[in-house]
């Protein structure tokens, strides 16, 4: 009975269009992940220093590059 499930799902293409979609979804949660990283310490900063003015928390953000 489960062989015969595998085999229909494989056979079935909304099962590749699945398998694609989930493919997708993981290569974007990658990139988000690896941008965090790269940028997480420049976003703290950013964030941290929201307590002043719009324009100080730019010039902050834009000195600690």
């Amino acid at each position: 009975m489960l062989r015969t499930a595998i085999a229909r799902f494989l056979r079935d293409p909304s099962g590749a269009t699945a398998i694609e979609y989930g493919l997708i979804a993981a290569l974007v949660a990658v990139a988000i992940i690896s941008t965090l990283v790269v940028f997480g310490a420049n976003l703290t900063a950013l964030y941290a220093g929201g307590t002043g003015s719009a324009a100080t928390v730019i010039g902050n953000a834009a000195n600690s590059l």
